[in-house]
């Protein structure tokens, strides 16, 4: 069993909603990423998923979209993420890490070697944010090949089909991309959202998490009714690169996540 399918097995035991918080590596600078990871797993994260630094992050809002520059200022790039990767592991063999980017970076460095470094870092899973499942197959094997597993984003605009298709493919865990737009964006509409997991519970033999809109303890809650898991990442990256202490930022942040999310799993939270 991976690390990522044996976390979800221990949570849903405990009938507990996973937290997932991101971080752009080498934001604010290199090297606190390292030291900024093992303070959100003191905080409460469950998985972690680490941003690979990338010039054009079409997915992604403002905020991000600054993170990543600050990080290229710093000349991070996806081997020095990997060696990031390696140095947490070091120290924690229990949190499932996921690192979250784009394609250009990894057919740069070549899909074999990154699958083979990423598994010798201690990488558990890979979501490659602009590679569709048709688009992938060399990056999936290589990621199969090695025991990685490869996470696929859902979106509002995904047809039943094609929810059926990438369900078919996905190893891990499902990301629903709750709001049509990049993240950080907008507010979540639960009801379009609850309406769409329906679709995808019907297809979905993984677990789903639910992400982009997740700002405070409220959002947090409304996902965890409907997800198994919450993914958090604009409103993380934005209060450490504001405050004069980053560590007690992502911790208030984190704890004040975990507590909507646990208050809405005591009132009947993700099926």
């Amino acid at each position: 069993m991976s690390r990522i399918a044996g976390r979800f097995a221990q949570l849903k035991e405990a009938g507990r909603t996973a937290l997932v918080p991101y971080l752009t590596a080498g934001d604010p600078k290199p090297d606190a990423t390292v030291p900024l990871l093992h303070t959100l797993v003191r905080a409460g994260a469950d998985l972690i998923e680490l941003g690979v630094p990338f010039s054009d992050p079409m997915a992604d809002g403002p905020v991000i979209q600054a993170a990543c520059e600050r990080a290229l200022a710093h000349r991070v790039r996806l081997r020095d993420v990997l060696d990031m990767a390696a140095e947490f592991r070091s120290k924690d063999a229990e949190t499932p890490l996921v690192l979250m980017g784009y394609a250009n970076p990894i057919i740069a460095m070549g899909v074999d070697i990154f699958a083979e470094q990423a598994a010798r870092a201690g990488v558990d899973g890979v979501l490659v944010v602009d590679l569709p499942p048709e688009e992938a197959p060399a990056i999936r094997q290589a990621l199969i090949d090695y025991g990685l597993d490869e996470i696929f984003l859902l979106a509002p605009t995904t047809t039943e089909e094609r929810i059926r298709q990438i369900c078919g493919q996905a190893t891990g865990f499902l990301y629903y991309v709750s709001l049509r737009g990049t993240t950080g964006a907008g507010r979540l509409d639960m009801e379009d959202v609850a309406e769409r997991m329906k679709c995808i519970r019907t297809h979905a033999t993984l677990p789903v998490g639910i992400g982009f809109g997740i700002k405070d303890a409220d959002s947090a809650a409304q996902a965890a009714e409907l997800a198994d898991a919450v993914v958090v990442g604009s409103a993380l990256v934005d209060r450490i690169q504001a405050a004069a202490d980053p560590h007690a930022a992502a911790t208030e942040l984190l704890q004040d996540l975990r507590a909507g999310i646990d208050a809405a799993g005591r009132t009947g939270g993700a099926p």
